[in-house]
């Protein structure tokens, strides 16, 4: 009997979203959007974690950082707190202590700029600017298109060289080869020495691609940069070195060249693959929770839509509900058909809302020039929802309906 309730309720509930298209579109329209919101987001957030995760995988697990002070948000250079400005800044000699430890495969120095570049007239907006060594790719990701990376001696000395990435030499020269030519990095004439393209997978939009990579001497010498945010040393342990283990040889040795006693606090801090993957899960989570907050406020007026077109329906098809009664319709057959005309109505603007937000995540995710499938789980949580919020919000009427007097109903007209 119930199977039966409930395939002549969904029939039921088609036939009145037919028979009134705009009113059952406007009553839903909530429901799409709030569904389709959340959808878009599990897409998006999906699609950054699947990025970071690439992207920890081109730079290795173990892989971890040294900084003159760990923030997860950016200090203003200009006005830092005192416990920042007692430590010492990061020196490349602390890159090479660190690269002679037994069980260190690689560490260097490195710095991230934000410059202008141009040539012969064409300029650029504020883009990123690495200033490394010629392992970097090693590190980061990314295929040498054209020339080469820096020599020894152009690190050492500081040479005015520059490896461009792809998009900006395109950019820059249009179809000229840009290998051999002299360009402005800052106002400072650089000769670009190759050419490369940064990897699919890393985790940055367009807009903060990384337009280039420069020796680590030449960025020290002649550019300003944050030594607090910008400044950090890659350490890469060998694979068979358990991070904790490099972490502690680390910690000694910059210890022991920055003279600390046994008793004194570290003057740098260090952070791993996994804090960085922790701090973007509680970052995305809590962006997350916004845009679910933001979407429960339309399943609500989608919600309370629903309620107002079944007290209408309830009012409409008050004399069929005295027939249904009149002929041994139960009280709760009534509610329970009332019940599911209301679940079909937002499990419907739930499918709808799947689909709008299935299309919205693609969009965005190529916009933002990465790849991830959307989750199953946020297409079965969205529609289950949508459900849930026509039984809450179908009840009252539901309700009213079951509750009407057979003889009453029969004589409304």
């Amino acid at each position: 009997m119930r199977l039966a309730t409930l395939t002549e309720g969904v029939v039921i509930a088609l036939a009145a979203i037919a028979g009134n298209k705009l009113r059952s579109a406007l009553t839903i329209l909530g429901v799409v959007i709030g569904v389709s919101t959340v959808m878009a987001m599990a897409s998006i957030v999906e699609g950054l974690r699947s990025q970071i995760l690439r992207t920890i995988e081109v730079a290795g697990p173990t892989t971890f950082y040294v900084m003159r002070f760990f923030s997860q948000t950016p200090l203003n250079p200009d006005a830092l707190p005192r416990e920042v400005r007692i430590r010492p800044v990061l020196e490349a000699e602390e890159a090479e202590i660190i690269k002679r430890l037994p069980g260190i495969k690689y560490s260097a120095i490195w710095i991230q700029m934000l410059q202008r570049m141009e040539y012969q007239g064409t300029r650029t907006q504020l883009v990123t600017i690495y200033a490394a060594d010629d392992r970097y790719m090693e590190v980061v990701g990314g295929t040498l298109l054209s020339g080469r990376f820096f020599l020894d001696s152009e690190q050492r000395g500081g040479d005015g060289v520059v490896v461009l990435e792809e998009k900006f030499a395109l950019r820059l020269f249009g179809q000229i080869n840009p290998l051999g030519h002299t360009m402005r990095i800052g106002g400072r004439p650089l000769r670009v020495i190759g050419v490369y393209r940064n990897p699919d997978n890393i985790f940055q939009p367009p807009t903060q691609e990384i337009a280039a990579v420069l020796p680590y001497e030449t960025a020290h010498r002649y550019f300003r940069y944050d030594e607090t945010n910008a400044l950090w040393i890659v350490v890469k342990p060998n694979p068979e070195m358990a991070v904790a283990d490099a972490q502690a040889a680390v910690t000694v040795a910059l210890r022991r060249y920055r003279k600390l006693r046994p008793g004194d606090p570290d003057t740098f801090d260090m952070i791993t693959q996994d804090q960085i993957l922790d701090i973007f899960n509680q970052l995305t989570g809590v962006f997350f929770l916004v845009m679910v907050a933001l979407s429960s406020v339309a399943l609500m007026v989608g919600g309370i839509g629903v309620m107002a077109i079944m007290m209408v329906s309830v009012t409409d098809r008050t004399r069929e509900i005295g027939v249904r009664k009149a002929v041994g319709a139960t009280r709760r057959e009534i509610l329970w058909q009332f019940l599911v005309e209301a679940a079909t109505l937002t499990l419907l603007g739930g499918a709808v809302g799947v689909i709008t937000g299935i299309g919205a995540g693609e969009i965005f995710k190529s916009v933002l020039g990465f790849d991830a499938g959307v989750p199953i789980w946020s297409a079965v949580v969205a529609c289950s929802v949508s459900a849930g919020i026509g039984l809450v919000f179908g009840l009252l009427p539901a309700n009213r309906a079951s509750k009407l007097d057979p003889v009453e109903a029969l004589r409304y007209e």
